[in-house]
């Protein structure tokens, strides 16, 4: 199998503290991510490199794409809602969280069969007592509850889906270790987790996508580097990043062929910020492989 190759293209200098969530639309040539902690929404249209913010009535941890181009499926810090950028409209499908007790809602994908999976994490232990996050699965946006598969979570993230649908990568984050669902095929209801990766020293898994080979690639926090992992939990390939907080990774670009990577100031240190002057920035490489189309969601 032909080696991984990273070839840097540009650093979008988004200045995000937080930067999450990057999804790509082929429709209109564009990626959208959200700075969670600024509470903004965040448009890079590509390749012209014209970055675009909008400024969120709410945090807003992840988001999907939807049949129409002009609204988003979000999942805002407390709970499911339709979004429009540009007027600004957002409504609700359902509040997770109506009262902030120190759990919000964070990282989500939508799956290949067009469901919306996000869990929430524990932001505030003093608020939150004992209850940890949910991960929850919204397959309709008419107001029903969406279902909930898995709880006590710390913090939700790496949440992706193999090129067949038939499994979902999950992690909470502090554990170290991803896991592998298998995902049935008409319920979507998820088996018993499996272990499909270990971390370890400072290198924390967070967001990650799969690309059309099945290879999931997940952005570490605190390691600086993407490690990309075949089906069977082997790693192919590192990027090694000039900063230590990756956040998240998309495929994007006409060919699918450019990995985008956000990336956080949050907790640096001025001594910290100093020597990674790019924290919170977007980075774009072309790489010599593929992503897969990017679902939409169909409730």
């Amino acid at each position: 199998m032909e080696e991984l190759r990273f070839e840097p293209v540009t650093i979008i200098p988004a200045r995000c503290v937080l930067g999450e969530g990057p999804v790509w639309d082929g429709r209109i040539g564009a990626l959208w991510f959200t700075d969670i902690q600024q509470a903004q929404l965040l448009r890079l249209d590509w390749p012209a490199g014209t970055l675009t913010r909008y400024d969120l009535p709410e945090r807003l941890g992840s988001l999907g794409l939807t049949a129409n181009p002009a609204r988003l499926v979000c999942a805002f810090a407390s709970g499911f809602a339709w979004y429009d950028p540009v007027t600004g409209t957002r409504d609700w499908i359902h509040r997770t969280e109506p009262e902030y007790r120190g759990i919000r809602m964070n990282d989500g994908r939508v799956d290949r069969a067009g469901r919306f999976w996000a869990g929430s994490m524990v932001e505030n232990r003093a608020l939150a007592g004992t209850r940890g996050g949910t991960l929850y699965r919204l397959d309709r946006g008419d107001g029903l509850p969406p279902a909930q598969l898995l709880d006590g979570i710390a913090i939700s993230n790496s949440t992706a889906f193999s090129p067949t649908g038939d499994r979902l990568y999950f992690t909470d984050t502090p554990t170290q270790e991803i896991r592998a669902f298998d995902l049935d095929p008409l319920t979507r209801a998820i088996g018993p987790g499996r272990s499909f990766a270990r971390l370890s020293g400072a290198a924390f898994p967070d967001g990650s996508d799969v690309d059309a080979a099945g290879r999931l690639w997940n952005a570490e926090w605190g390691s600086g580097r993407v490690t990309i992992y075949a089906p069977d939990g082997r790693i192919e390939g590192q990027l090694e990043l000039p900063t230590s907080q990756v956040t998240c990774v998309a495929f994007g670009g006409a060919a699918l062929d450019h990995l985008f990577v956000t990336s956080a100031r949050e907790g640096l240190s001025g001594e910290q910020l100093a020597s990674e002057p790019n924290a919170g920035d977007l980075f774009v490489y072309r790489i010599n492989a593929s992503g897969l189309p990017t679902p939409l969601f169909l409730g």
